[in-house]
């Protein structure tokens, strides 16, 4: 047999245009896209191909010929080899009105909707340590970025603690620094590090599914209170008491220290459930006058700032007097259904995850709201005829769906339950668009608002209301 023929190609003297899908900037060769990541618009480049498809390649820059004037200094020494922060070599202006482009042509193009003047991104107060949760992966088999030929791997400690690279998920790469969370995370995590390898304990390697220890769960508030969860592939009494009786003594800034045992073959953490070892068991992030206790597993957003605003303009958005009924669809742990409850009669909460449905009847309780129910189970099996006949029709709907977007029965549920306003909360606006244009029919856009919830990456949040009629 023949051996096969490498296709991959050496695109010299590439001039990059602009910004294209994931957040990769593209440049054309003959008839062809080429997508290269960390490439801005300006930068001329050699480009070394390592996929070919009929309409595009897919590179990484090998050299440059010129740089483009709109690069900054990025501020983060993993730049370029971690998965995260891929546009850290983008001013943030700049980044903001990328990602406003990016939701008008997305709904324009994909929706092909009419769209009425699109209000300015709303820009995130921090751009680095604005994240208030963070997962780190051990590993016994870190990622080298200085690798050579000559490298004596005898003399070298391949333990890691970090985050996956892409493309690579049995790889980790050892941080250094991160600014993605205040500093005090990467004390900690150099804390559990040191810890662990002074006392020997073995890291996991993904692929044999060996190893004692697996992931470091690192989460804080407002308040500049922290927790720490650490995850071992088993029981370990002595490890545990060793590495978070570390951390507890180092900083006491950290409230809530917990572990949790993974016999799984991934890192998900589904149907496990978190052991105390010291302290609180959960945190409580506090937003306007309202507050939302945060365990190990509950979701809340990464962001508190921005989500803050996102949560202001939805309430607004929804312009309620106090006597509509309000379904808030996909309401994960309620937070939405809470900053609108106060404006309106009654609010109604669906959601698939049911632990998730229980935090938010905690987080209710917590606060003495008292008008919101709460369901979970698959939306369009929930959100039938008979549902809306026995809980009453709602007059403002709030959806804030996954990435994948709605299902196309819940679309259509929506539009036979024919509510007068539809506030429709997006991560992914390429399929909010594809939603829209279902909708387009019995309802126009009055409104559209994109918000930045990630600096230094290419997603975008986007709100968008739909009026009747």
């Amino acid at each position: 047999m023949g051996r096969k023929r490498n296709r991959n190609k050496l695109l010299e003297h590439l001039e990059i245009q602009s910004f294209g899908s994931e957040g990769k900037a593209l440049g054309k060769y003959h008839d062809k896209v080429v997508f290269v990541p960390f490439a801005a618009p300006g930068d001329i480049v050699d480009v070394q191909t390592r996929k070919q498809r009929r309409h595009y390649f897919e590179g990484d820059i090998v050299r440059f010929h010129r740089s483009s004037p709109l690069r900054t200094t990025p501020v983060c020494q993993h730049f370029g080899v971690c998965g995260g922060c891929k546009w850290q070599h983008i001013p943030y202006d700049l980044q903001l009105e990328f990602k406003e482009k990016q939701v008008v042509d997305q709904l324009k193009r994909i929706g092909k909707v009419d769209l009425p003047p699109v209000s300015p991104i709303l820009a995130s107060e921090k751009t680095t340590g604005y994240r208030n949760k963070l997962e780190y992966t051990f590993s016994s088999m870190k990622w080298l970025t200085d690798y050579s030929k000559e490298t004596d791997f005898s003399d070298l400690n391949m333990n890691g603690l970090g985050f996956h690279l892409p493309g690579m998920f049995h790889r980790i790469l050892d941080i250094e620094t991160c600014y993605l969370q205040e500093d005090l995370t990467n004390s900690i995590r150099k804390r559990v590090k040191e810890t662990a390898l002074e006392k020997g304990y073995s890291f996991y390697h993904a692929k044999t599914q060996e190893g004692l220890l697996r992931n470091l769960m690192v989460r804080n508030n407002q308040a500049g209170e922290w927790m720490v969860v650490l995850v071992l592939k088993e029981l370990h009494e002595q490890a545990i008491e060793d590495i978070l009786g570390a951390v507890k003594k180092a900083f006491p800034q950290v409230i809530s220290l917990m572990y949790i045992v993974n016999h799984k073959q991934n890192d998900s953490l589904d149907g496990l459930e978190a052991q105390p070892f010291s302290g609180e068991t959960c945190l409580v992030e506090t937003l306007e006058n309202l507050h939302f206790k945060t365990g190990p597993l509950s979701f809340f957003q990464t962001n508190p700032h921005q989500a803050l605003k996102m949560y202001e303009c939805i309430r607004a958005f929804s312009d309620l007097s106090g006597q509509q009924t309000v379904y808030d669809l996909y309401t994960g742990t309620g937070s939405i259904a809470m900053f609108v409850a106060g404006k309106a009669k009654k609010v109604i909460g669906i959601e698939y995850v049911p632990q998730a449905i229980e935090d938010a009847r905690k987080n209710m309780q917590l606060n003495g709201i008292n008008n919101t129910s709460f369901y979970s189970g698959d939306m369009a099996r929930v959100l039938t005829p008979s549902f809306v006949e026995s809980h009453g029709k709602p007059q403002v709907v709030i959806t804030d769906p996954p990435r994948a977007g709605m299902h196309k029965d819940v679309v259509k549920q929506l539009l036979d339950i024919h509510a007068e306003k539809i506030v429709y909360v997006s991560c992914n606006p390429a399929t909010q668009a594809r939603d829209l244009e279902m909708m387009k029919e019995k309802y126009h856009i009055t409104k559209v608002q994109p918000l930045d919830m990630f600096p230094h990456t290419h997603h975008v949040e986007n709100i968008v209301v739909l009026n009747r009629g």
